[in-house]
């Protein structure tokens, strides 16, 4: 069950009670809103001590956020279409040419317009790709291309995925990550 409130400091707060939450968690979007989601058996008033104990929290959230994106704005609607055209000629390509290089093999790829991840391989080793990729910058898009080339050999995150990705990185994969983490994608 979802309903909002207005709260003093952080405005308008999205409380979310449901069945699926293990635990109660506390997510800053990329527009500044806040969801507070909580188990059923936890009882509203205890979600709000939650939130109210990380006020200071979402607030530097929101301050690294809007910092984060007036570094790197949003491409206008009319750039979107550029940014489609532009993946579709070059990321194919360039996953062909990392997977001949390290010895992959995957299925086919897909240019999308996701906004939540720069890219996922499925179970069948078919790779799909934001084409918000092409606003980040070359090294960066070719460490998501990588990482996505090493799903089709480790379906997980386990340290043997680690391992690849850091080795075929030159031992860089945390430092990537972080940068890579400075960029978000676009929200609407």
């Amino acid at each position: 069950m979802e309903t909002k409130l207005q709260h003093p400091l952080l405005g308008e707060i999205v409380l979310c009670q449901t069945r699926r939450a293990r635990r109660i968690s506390l997510s800053v979007r990329s527009t500044g809103g806040v969801r507070l989601s909580f188990p059923c058996n936890v009882p509203r008033a205890r979600a709000l001590a939650f939130l109210e104990s990380k006020t200071d929290w979402v607030i530097r959230t929101r301050d690294r956020l809007a910092a984060r994106a007036a570094a790197h704005p949003a491409p206008a609607p009319c750039d979107i279409e550029a940014l489609r055209s532009a993946a579709k000629a070059e990321l194919p390509t360039r996953v062909e040419e990392l997977a001949r290089l390290h010895g992959f093999r995957y299925g086919r790829v897909t240019i999308r317009a996701s906004r939540t991840k720069w890219g996922c391989c499925t179970g069948d080793n078919n790779l799909s790709l934001s084409l918000f990729l092409m606003t980040l910058p070359p090294h960066l898009r070719d460490f998501v291309l990588l990482h996505e080339l090493c799903h089709t050999v480790h379906h997980d995150h386990s340290p043997h995925f680690h391992a690849l990705l850091d080795r075929l990185t030159g031992g860089n994969e945390k430092l990537l990550s972080r940068e890579l983490r400075s960029y978000s994608i676009p929200a609407r």
